[in-house]
């Protein structure tokens, strides 16, 4: 598969690793295995704040940094509120928890029948498959397991998930999640969709990953052409903004849709990121574009030292009204709140019932006109 041009600020960005070349830039293994992950690396490319040199001092007590090269690029060297940059590189305030924070703000481990998988609703389960991501988001909702970088569970784990699953007759939907396992080698990932796909009451399989955003390079046409193996496949990506969507990322997106894969995109609304109507319309009409349903809208979760990445609810609604209505249906995801402690995804629409009177409700529309709509 051909390279893409390198851009002015990738070139930039690969002259820091002396003897890298275009050919390396283009290999995922080695994006992953120089990742940025010191304030002093990291400082030879971004103009540093003080609050981000305190971030990285203290990130490792809570959720260590690391940056794909490719990532790194899309930051602005000189502009703080850079909306990449404001994702990956910590600031102090994420130091500071407040009393409504919690570790584990979805309640995950208490659903936890064995090691690694989530068995929250019914009929579905969350398989974590591993605890590492090729780019640790700062809100991350799991930053309590991961961000080592090093670890994967083992093989005996993935066994005690089989078995449970095939236990559980009641388990038709699997989502195999992490960490993220697209940082999986094609071969492991392959024996666990191998797996999951040979279980009679199984027939739903999702991939969740943001790898496709972060380093799409890992996109190949070897991991492409195993997972055509295991259609019906589908995937849950997780764009957040605009200027994530780059030619890399399309080639990405557009591989896994040409191979029969439908993908969804989950965004967490994110303060000073993407809690705006504008910001927030261009992104799903982006992924529209590369064939990415815009599919959740997460307000972000109370997760430690996350207040400064929190909106309001009224502010996700607001963005929901300059959504329904004014743009194509197919760009308007869900507005959702995942209950803390476990309650899990709690739909937020904005109200669209003026009045019920016994079988006459008032309704308005998107431009504030009353209609009536009569039950029988």
């Amino acid at each position: 598969m051909l390279s893409l041009p390198l851009t002015a600020a990738e070139r930039r960005v690969l002259r820091h690793f002396h003897g890298a070349d275009e050919t390396d830039w283009a290999d995922w293994r080695w994006q992953l295995r120089n990742r940025i992950r010191s304030k002093e690396v990291l400082e030879s490319l971004v103009r540093l704040t003080r609050a981000e040199r305190q971030g990285i001092d203290g990130c490792g007590k809570k959720l260590t940094m690391a940056i794909p090269p490719y990532f790194a690029a899309l930051i602005s060297p000189e502009d703080p509120t850079c909306p990449i940059r404001r994702q990956c590189i910590p600031l102090a305030d994420e130091l500071s928890a407040s009393p409504e924070e919690m570790a584990d703000p979805c309640g995950e481990d208490n659903h936890s029948p064995v090691h690694g998988l989530v068995h929250r609703y019914p009929d579905r389960v969350l398989f974590l498959v591993n605890e590492m991501c090729a780019m640790y988001c700062r809100y991350c909702t799991r930053s309590r397991m991961v961000g080592d970088g090093d670890r994967t569970l083992s093989m005996a784990s993935y066994q005690r998930a089989f078995d449970y699953i095939r236990e559980h007759t009641e388990v038709r939907d699997v989502l195999i999640s992490g960490g993220d396992p697209l940082t999986l080698s094609d071969r492991i990932l392959e024996h666990i969709l191998q797996e999951v796909k040979s279980i009679p009451h199984v027939e739903f399989v999702r991939l969740g990953t943001r790898i496709p955003v972060t380093l799409p390079q890992r996109v190949t046409s070897d991991l492409i052409g195993m997972l055509k193996q295991y259609n019906p496949l589908w995937m849950s990506i997780h764009f957040n903004h605009p200027a994530e969507i780059t030619p890399a990322v399309a080639r990405a997106c557009n591989m896994i849709a040409d191979a029969g894969i439908p993908a969804g995109s989950q965004t967490v609304l994110l303060r000073g990121i993407n809690d705006d109507p504008v910001v927030m319309r261009r992104l799903m009409h982006g992924m529209l574009k590369l064939r990415v349903r815009p599919y959740y809208i997460y307000q972000c979760d109370p997760i430690l030292g996350s207040r400064h990445f929190r909106t309001t609810i009224a502010e996700g609604q607001a963005i929901m009204e300059q959504l329904r209505g004014h743009t194509t249906g197919y760009a308007v995801p869900t507005y959702v709140v995942d209950g803390p402690g476990g309650g899990g995804k709690i739909p937020l629409s904005p109200n669209y019932i003026v009045k019920k009177e016994k079988k006459r409700y008032i309704l308005r529309n998107f431009q504030n006109d009353e209609y009536y709509y009569y039950e029988s």
